[in-house]
């Protein structure tokens, strides 16, 4: 492509992909409208009227003549997508005149689109509806995917749409489950309205107002689990909707494939599916011995069983709500939530952290170099879902894990620095890579992100977006290899 037009194409791109939040940043701003919130008229209706502006007319030429681009650019499009709709999200925080710096604005915004579930906001039901709306929606939206979004709603980008969602997606093996990827996009997409809507409205059979059900119901289907109450689900004391949660937290991190083939009657791709069954063997076995643990602490079976499920689905999904202070539970109780943490849901969730896959890929190598020690000669694979895996895919998994630990280090001791003590630092560096967003230590329940400098909550943000972009995707951006011609 040449030079000069390569950045004008990557721009209106951009401007479109922008283009998407704008629009629906439209509805919290008729919300606004009509209860009256007239600050929020103001917060949400600027910058989402500015930026629809702009983006029709990149829109307009891109119906005349959409030239396609390299596949490198998916990575460099994707990464700037995610900073500037962020900076966009950030717009109605810092824009509302409830104290919001342009820090905190922009942290909260990236909390949201990478639905990591942190916030540096100490009251949140000092807040309008409209901007908790839209701070809901920003999970909901960032939970499936911005690109995925664009794509299934605006197929205009031709052959560069698969390598968009590629660098967007997550798992170490990204799947076609259509010939087309706009096909792809929208199947993806129905699945997601569909379980939340019906989330919404269990929730609010439940007992909660609809914007309350609407708002919870988009949090905990992208995992995000921020709630429009200071007490999170606990405010509702509520044993159904505490199920409920546990159900929907769980399907949320089961990869959306399973849906289409479950539509499609492809009973036994789902049975076979080697994470599947990995993933809900390990939320089984982990509730049961939380439950085991609990029990004395709550006196009976069935109170240890709510609490200690819940929090495990919230811990494996990554989605983060809390209903009980884990904190004072049993050590033993503590160290198998924190191991959670690591553990993550499925890949094509919206669930966060190394993906299932990735332990199940490293569990079986590492049973065949057991193997290989006793059998030199051998020659031996993994498999997966009852087909023999790839190579290539043991190693990007081993080379992912490695640059996880890494980043999780080396953003521990960043959080040291700061005056952390060891478990905070490794507790928050986890969650904000793995985008969970609460943890142990400073980031307990109850705690906030608001308590840290503001280099820090910079710093937090961008590994938010790395660890929501897998890591790849970000960091191959610097190395001098991706900038040469």
């Amino acid at each position: 492509m040449n030079q000069i037009m390569r950045p004008l194409v990557l721009l209106r791109i951009l401007a479109i992909l922008l283009g998407i939040g704008a629009v629906a940043m439209l509805i919290p701003l008729t919300f606004a409208v009509i209860t009256g919130e007239r600050n929020m008229v103001f917060a949400l209706g600027v910058p989402a009227l500015l930026v629809i502006a702009a983006a029709l007319p990149a829109l307009l030429s891109f119906r005349k003549n959409h030239p396609s681009f390299r596949s490198r650019d998916g990575f460099l499009l994707v990464f700037l997508a995610w900073i500037l709709m962020s900076l966009l999200g950030a717009m109605p925080f810092y824009l509302s005149g409830y104290g919001f710096s342009f820090t905190d604005a922009f942290l909260e915004s990236v909390c949201g689109f990478t639905s990591s579930g942190a916030t540096t906001i100490t009251d949140v039901e000092a807040l309008p509806g409209s901007l908790l709306l839209w701070r809901s929606m920003s999970y909901w939206i960032g939970g499936m995917g911005i690109v995925l979004l664009t794509v299934a709603l605006m197929p205009l980008l031709g052959v560069g749409s698969f390598q968009l969602v590629k660098a967007e997606a997550s798992g170490p093996d990204k799947e076609r489950i259509t010939p087309r990827i706009a096909d792809m996009a929208k199947v993806l997409w129905v699945s997601y309205c569909v379980l939340t809507a019906a989330l919404a409205i269990l929730f609010r059979l439940g007992g909660m107002e609809w914007l309350d059900a609407i708002c919870h119901s988009f949090t905990i289907m992208a995992s995000g689990g921020v709630s429009t109450k200071n007490a999170g689900l606990s405010w509702y004391n509520s044993s159904f909707i505490d199920v409920v949660a546990i159900v929907f937290m769980l399907l949320a991190g089961l990869n959306f494939n399973f849906y289409y083939r479950l539509l499609r009657g492809k009973f036994k791709d789902i049975v076979t599916n080697t994470e599947g069954r990995a993933y809900l063997l390990i939320f089984t076995v982990a509730a049961a011995a939380v439950t085991v643990t609990l029990v004395p602490v709550y006196g009976s079976v069935g109170s240890a069983l709510r609490y200690g499920a819940f929090q495990t689905a919230s811990f494996l999904s990554t989605t983060g709500s809390v209903i009980a202070d884990y904190t004072l539970w049993p050590p033993v109780t503590q160290g198998i939530l924190f191991c959670l943490m690591f553990v993550g849901g499925c890949s094509a969730s919206t669930a966060g952290g190394i993906k299932v896959i990735r332990h199940v890929v490293l569990w079986k190598q590492t049973a065949n170099e057991l193997r290989r020690i006793i059998y030199p000669q051998g020659v031996f694979s993994i498999q997966l879902n009852k087909k023999v895996g790839r190579k290539d895919v043991v190693y990007g998994v081993a080379g992912f894990v490695f640059l996880y630990a890494v980043i999780v280090v080396f953003s521990a001791l960043i959080g040291a620095l700061s005056g952390m003590d060891i478990l905070s630092a490794f507790s928050t560096a986890g969650a904000v890579i793995g985008n969970m967003g609460t943890g142990f230590g400073v980031i307990g329940p109850g705690r906030d992100f608001s308590q840290f400098p503001d280099y820090l909550k910079w710093f937090y943000a961008f590994i938010m977006i790395a660890g929501r972009l897998e890591l790849w995707t970000v960091l191959v951006l610097f190395t001098p290899e991706y900038w040469r011609r």
